[in-house]
């Protein structure tokens, strides 16, 4: 398939890109190899050949989405300048 100026134009239109008529030609020449190039994708025999999730070929393992305080608050509060009953002790800053 291969685009002239007038449809590499039109698609520049709707595509809201300002695009120069001297520039027309040689992006109908790229946009066309292109589609050349897509069109050699059809001729792949793709029959028998499942659809891909994921390119890694190993299933994915799942964990229980569990709600836990991580495990390690005396750490946390360990960089604190401040705590008080397992909390961080901030500066008030509304009267």
């Amino acid at each position: 398939m291969s685009l002239d100026k007038a449809t590499v134009a039109r698609i520049a239109r709707l595509a809201r890109i300002s695009l120069p008529d001297e520039d027309l030609a040689p992006m109908a020449d790229e946009l066309s190899g292109i589609l050349k190039w897509i069109e050699q994708l059809n001729e792949v025999d793709t029959a028998g050949v499942e659809p891909m999730t994921s390119v890694v070929g190993h299933p994915l393992h799942h964990r229980d989405d569990v709600v836990t305080d991580g495990g390690c608050r005396e750490d946390i509060l360990g960089n604190a300048t401040e705590t008080a009953d397992g909390y961080f002790v901030v500066p008030k800053v509304i009267e």
